[in-house]
């Protein structure tokens, strides 16, 4: 299967979105499937108010169009709501392509937090951008849990942790852990 992911954040960010869509990319080619990442480092961009590190890319439509159009992918997944993210969205809803989409992080706390943008107003703007998705995917029970706007069709799909770094010694102690990571 051809999947191109769409996201806003991508290096030289280090932060656990940028990882997990790593990790997730290495594991769905492990796979045999042929993974095209679209990021903003084919884009001209500019830094983010407030959060330099990311880089928002600019006037992202035609050049995204393109990409798409050229690797042609069986499954669209838009990763961010940054300009990249808006621009696949668009696309897909013009070209009838069935997309999922992805809420990494309480977003709406962070731009309140960064910006005094009421959370209301946010939630409005995620339930907006994720309504047309097929699938809304969330790393962790909380962050599911605080997608309000599109619960209903938010499932887990965790981290995409590389087992080979992070991995678990059983103890006594972690018996009592079992089951806490299931996102039932």
């Amino acid at each position: 299967m051809k999947i191109m992911i769409v996201t806003d954040a991508w290096e030289p960010q280090v932060n656990g979105v940028v990882r997990t869509l790593k990790n997730t990319t290495r594991e769905l080619s492990e796979l045999g499937h042929r993974v095209d990442l679209l990021t903003p480092l084919e884009f001209r961009t500019i830094p983010c108010p407030t959060y330099p590190e990311i880089r928002l890319s600019l006037l992202p439509r035609r050049k995204l169009r393109e990409r798409i159009d050229a690797f042609g992918p069986d499954a669209l997944h838009i990763a961010t709501e940054g300009p990249l993210g808006m621009a696949a969205r668009a696309y897909a809803i013009q070209h009838k392509l069935p997309f999922t989409t992805a809420y990494h992080t309480r977003f709406p706390e962070y731009v309140q937090a960064r910006f005094g943008i009421p959370l209301a107003a946010t939630y409005r703007f995620l339930h907006w951008f994720h309504k047309p998705s097929l699938a809304v995917m969330a790393p962790t029970p909380v962050v599911r849990a605080t997608s309000r706007s599109t619960a209903s069709r938010t499932s887990c799909c965790g981290r995409a942790a590389s087992t080979s770094t992070f991995f678990i010694r059983w103890t006594p102690r972690c018996s009592t852990l079992r089951g806490r990571s299931s996102c039932t």
